[in-house]
């Protein structure tokens, strides 16, 4: 027996029962559960260490039945690519698109679907949609109403009148007018422990709430209060446990609740898991999970996470708004010295620039005082970046918004977060 047989046959199962919880189709499951075998063989070459098997043949699952859910959408008229950029989510980059509405549409039947896409996409009155159909408008009614409530509950969010609304109401609903002025002073080392993306400190006893403003509107959409709330392990790794309160900036009753654990060492600072609720099943994704935690959460060569001890390392180089890298991995330096003023204050700051480690296309700004907490942070997009979903350039969709030259291509701004560090 084979290597690659010995490993199927060990872990298979796992597979099997991802691929079959996923598709009710008995047969076209099968269909698909066989193109995961075959193409787990052709590729078992790539596989570099057998221990990492049992993660490795669920990313080709997951991919698989992605494929299939899209071919079923493409049959019934349901271009579901246009849908991934339609809720924000997290990931430790903060806020980023989301399959989110994807995955609520994959568990629905066709006709929840179908009904759903002629009504809130295409945007096709009832009667239309009855004689698109060849169905009564009642029924049309009937049906819509019903598949409203199928999605309602497999939508994985939860309303909470009565949590978090005082902390949520902290920070402004636009952004503070700020200004960002070079200096001649040398830029300086930080010692910088929050987590990548939500500058939360894991450490007992901290709290702390940010919020994600449009540009160049300056409106607050989205609001986040954080909190540790104790001790966790993962695999035996000692951590924190926080929780993560999202919600709408215009509709703080409706609150999605988030769980993760995150380790701080004298060097790094990286997340060990996050809970995760898919309908009434509550997921836990840790860092063992490979290509399903990896993307997301994951930072670094194997998972190191982020360092916190932070010098100028001559990485990435900035001149005004040009900036150059080197070809690298893991592109995250300081670039210079900074004043900036927020909110009728002015803090010495470092930037600390993140070139595309976690999204291809994806560049932040970090601007952190001597504490090493920051002050502002600022996403840019390529100018090509989701081309294919927007059918613009950014420069073209946000004219107004700043620009940098990086390696000689395009990055336009188009969100900005404060957290109430700063307020």
């Amino acid at each position: 027996m084979t290597l690659f047989e010995q490993l199927l046959k060990a872990y298979g199962v796992f597979a099997e029962r991802f691929v079959k919880f996923k598709i009710s189709q008995k047969s076209d499951a099968e269909d698909v559960l066989q193109e995961v075998y075959a193409l787990a063989y052709q590729k078992f070459f790539q596989l570099k260490n057998p221990e990492n098997f049992k993660a490795w043949l669920l990313s080709i699952a997951r991919n698989a039945c992605n494929d299939y859910f899209r071919k079923q959408a493409v049959r019934l008229e349901i271009p579901i690519e246009v849908l991934e950029e339609k809720q924000f989510t997290d990931s430790r980059y903060g806020v980023t698109q989301s399959d989110v509405v994807q995955e609520t549409l994959e568990k629905l039947g066709e006709k929840d679907k179908q009904i759903l896409y002629l009504y809130f996409w295409k945007e096709l009155p009832q009667a239309e949609i009855a004689k698109r159909l060849d169905i009564p408008v009642g029924t049309v009614k009937s049906r819509l109403y019903t598949a409203k409530q199928n999605f309602k509950k497999q939508y994985p969010r939860y309303k909470d009148e009565d949590k978090g609304e005082k902390n949520m109401k902290k920070l402004p609903e636009y952004l503070p007018v700020y200004t960002i002025e070079a200096s001649k002073e040398a830029a300086f080392d930080v010692k910088w422990e929050e987590l990548m993306g939500w500058f939360l400190v894991p450490k007992l006893g901290e709290e702390l709430s940010w919020g994600m403003y449009d540009i160049p509107s300056r409106k607050c959409n989205h609001i986040y209060d954080l909190k540790v709330t104790g001790k966790a392990k993962v695999h035996g790794i000692e951590g924190v446990e926080l929780t993560a309160r999202e919600a709408n900036y215009s509709v703080k009753k409706e609150v999605i609740n988030r769980t993760f654990v995150a380790q701080l060492t004298d060097t790094h600072c990286r997340f060990l898991a996050t809970l995760r609720t898919d309908g009434d099943v509550r997921n836990y994704i840790t860092f063992l999970d490979g290509d399903e935690f990896m993307p997301n959460w994951g930072f670094g060569e194997d998972n190191c996470g982020n360092e916190t001890n932070l010098a100028p390392k001559g990485d990435i180089k900035r001149e005004g708004n040009v900036v150059t890298s080197l070809d690298k991995e893991f592109l995250l330096d300081i670039v210079g010295r900074y004043m900036v003023t927020i909110n009728g204050k002015s803090y010495d700051t470092v930037c600390v620039m993140d070139i595309e480690t976690y999204n291809a296309g994806v560049v932040s700004e970090q601007f952190l005082d001597k504490n090493g907490r920051t002050i502002l942070w600022r996403r840019f997009n390529r100018n090509d970046w989701a081309y294919d979903r927007y059918g613009k350039l950014w420069s073209e969709q946000l004219p107004e918004n700043e620009q940098l030259i990086i390696n000689g291509k395009t990055y336009v701004q188009w969100y900005d977060c404060i957290t109430d560090y700063i307020i």
